[in-house]
């Protein structure tokens, strides 16, 4: 079998770190079965944005949303949100559409992604 890692960038290990201990340990434990998917499938179960041909995933975690994407080695965890975060986000955007949709038009999302990479 491959070796499979789930990588975090600085800024997504920080926002699990800053989580209580009890739902680190939910967000982790739910990406257990996280390898077969990524490896098997097209991920249509996860939710889906697309920026000039860069794809990222969601995946929802009770009241977080978790934005990765494949990577060589496995999956690459660039963001770690609240709902609520995201819900008052796209009110400060004055964007009125489904979350994916609204978030994968907007550029001040996929800053917040690539903010991710340079702490």
């Amino acid at each position: 079998m491959r070796l499979f890692q789930i990588i975090f960038t600085p800024t997504s290990a920080g926002e699990l770190a800053r989580m209580p201990k009890e739902l680190q340990l939910q967000i982790l434990g739910d990406f257990r079965g996280l390898p077969q998917q990524v490896v098997g499938t097209e991920l249509d179960q996860f939710g889906k944005l697309t920026q000039n041909g860069r794809v990222l995933h969601r995946f929802r975690i009770g009241d977080y949303r978790v934005y990765f994407e494949r990577h060589e080695l496995g999956v690459l965890i660039h963001r770690i949100l609240s709902r609520h975060s995201l819900k008052d986000f796209l009110y400060r955007s004055g964007l009125k559409t489904g979350e994916d949709e609204a978030l994968e038009q907007n550029p001040r999302f996929w800053e917040l992604i690539e903010s991710a990479k340079d702490r």
